[in-house]
C-alpha cells in the first residue's frame, strides 16, 4: 500500500475512535444526569411538607348552634290618658328611667279648676252631713233624710277622687323601668287621649328565641348555659341561660321554641341585635382531642395520618366522639401525645416521609421528648 492511501486509512480510524469516545462520554454524562434526576426525585418524594399537632387531653363541649334576634322582656307603649298641650318633655331617647318617673307634663288648668270645684262641693256636703248627724241623733229628722245626705257625701268624695286622677294624668309617668327607645312628641304638641307618646324597653334581661329541631328535644333543658356573639360587640362572648323550653313541636317547621335570657351589666346589648347562639348541653372534661382539620373523614371511616418515630406517615383509623368547635374527640385509635398531620394530607400515602413545617415548639401539648423526636426527624429529612 502506498503512503497516501495508508495515511487516509489511519485518519479514518482515528475519526471513528474519536466519535466513539464522544458517544461513550455523552452516554456516561446522560447516565449521570439521569441518576442525579432520579436521586433528586426520590429526595423530593421523601420530603412531603406537612403541618402537625399533638393529640392532647382537653375539655370539650357539645352545643346546638343557632341564630336569633334579641328582644326586650318588657316593652311598654306609653299613651296619653288625657288631652292637652305638651308643656314639658323631660326625657330623650336612650335615657334610663325608673317606674313612676315623670316623662312629660301636659297643661292642667282645666283639671285643677274641676278638682277645686269638686272639693268645694264636698266641703258643703260634709257640713250638711255634720248637722244632719246631730239632728238624727236627737231624732229630729227621719232615717231616710239622713241617709240621703250621707250618700251625697260619699258620691262627692268619689267625684273628688276622679278629678284628682284626671289631674294626675297630666303628668306622663313611666309604667316600667327601662330605657326610652322612642320619643313621639315635642313640646307644644297637642295630644289626644290614647295617643302614643313614648316607648320604653327593659333590657334587663334580654331574650332570644331560637327554633331548635325536634331531634334535639331530649338534650335541651331549662337552666343550660348559652353563649352568644353579636356583630355590634365583636370579640365578646355573652353568657346567658335557657329560661324556657316549649313542650310542643311546631308541625309545620319541625322545631320547638327555646327562650334564652341574657344580662349585660355594661349595657352593651340592645333589642333587635342579631346574635349567634350556642346552647351547651354536654361538657366532658379531659378527653383526648385533635384538631378537626386532622380528620380524613368524619363518619364510620374516620382516620388521621399519624407520624411515627421515623418521620413516616401512617394512616390510622379512629373512633370519633363529639366533633365541633375546631376539635374532634378521639375515643379510640390514638394515644395522648400522638403526632397527627393537620395540613398536607392530600400529598401523603401510607409510608410517606414528611417534612414538618411548623416548629415542634408550636405543637400544642407537646412534651420535651416529642420535641426532640420531631427535631431528629427534621434533621434526618434534611440530610436525606
Amino acid at each position: 500500500m502506498n503512503r497516501p492511501a495508508y495515511s487516509f486509512v489511519l485518519a479514518a480510524i482515528a475519526s471513528l475512535a474519536i466519535i466513539g469516545c464522544g458517544q461513550q462520554s455523552d452516554s456516561a454524562a446522560n447516565g449521570t444526569a439521569n441518576a442525579d434526576a432520579e436521586g433528586e426525585k426520590k429526595t423530593v418524594e421523601a420530603r412531603v411538607p406537612v403541618e402537625i399537632a399533638t393529640a392532647r387531653r382537653a375539655p370539650v363541649t357539645q352545643a346546638f348552634q343557632g341564630t336569633a334576634t334579641l328582644e326586650a322582656v318588657a316593652v311598654s307603649e306609653v299613651v296619653s290618658k288625657s288631652s292637652g298641650v305638651v308643656l314639658q318633655v323631660l326625657v330623650e331617647e336612650g335615657d334610663p328611667v325608673s317606674k313612676g318617673d315623670v316623662l312629660a307634663r301636659l297643661e292642667s288648668d282645666r283639671q285643677r279648676l274641676s278638682l277645686a270645684q269638686a272639693k268645694a262641693d264636698l266641703a258643703k256636703l260634709e257640713s250638711d252631713l255634720s248637722r244632719s248627724q246631730k239632728m238624727f241623733e236627737r231624732k229630729l229628722i227621719a232615717n231616710d233624710a239622713f241617709d240621703q245626705v250621707r250618700f251625697a257625701v260619699e258620691t262627692q268624695r268619689a267625684v273628688v277622687a276622679m278629678q284628682e286622677l284626671e289631674l294626675s294624668y297630666t303628668q306622663i309617668r313611666a309604667p316600667i323601668s327601662g330605657v326610652v327607645s322612642q320619643r313621639l312628641i315635642k313640646q307644644g304638641n297637642l295630644v289626644q287621649m290614647n295617643q302614643s307618646l313614648f316607648r320604653i324597653d327593659d333590657f334587663d334581661p334580654l331574650e332570644a328565641v331560637v327554633a331548635v329541631p325536634e331531634r334535639e328535644m331530649q338534650v335541651i333543658a331549662a337552666g343550660q348555659p348559652v353563649k352568644m356573639l353579636v356583630d355590634a360587640v365583636p370579640g365578646v362572648a355573652f353568657e346567658g341561660v335557657v329560661a324556657r323550653v316549649s313542650p310542643v313541636v311546631d308541625a309545620s317547621s319541625g322545631t320547638f321554641r327555646v327562650v334564652a335570657q341574657f344580662r349585660d351589666e355594661q349595657g352593651r346589648l340592645r333589642s333587635g341585635m342579631f346574635g349567634r347562639l350556642a346552647i351547651v348541653f354536654d361538657v366532658r372534661d379531659e378527653v383526648l382531642v385533635v384538631p378537626r382539620q386532622a380528620l380524613l373523614a368524619e363518619d364510620q371511616d374516620a382516620a388521621v395520618y399519624q407520624i411515627d418515630t421515623d418521620g413516616v406517615a401512617r394512616r390510622q383509623p379512629v373512633t370519633l366522639g363529639h366533633v365541633g368547635d375546631g376539635v374532634a374527640e378521639i375515643r379510640d385509635g390514638l394515644d395522648s401525645g400522638a403526632i397527627v398531620v393537620t395540613l398536607g394530607q392530600s400529598g401523603l400515602r401510607e409510608g410517606t416521609k414528611v417534612q414538618v413545617l411548623n416548629p415542634p415548639a408550636e405543637v400544642p401539648g407537646g412534651s420535651a421528648a416529642q420535641t426532640a423526636h420531631l427535631a431528629k426527624n427534621e434533621a434526618r429529612v434534611e440530610g436525606s
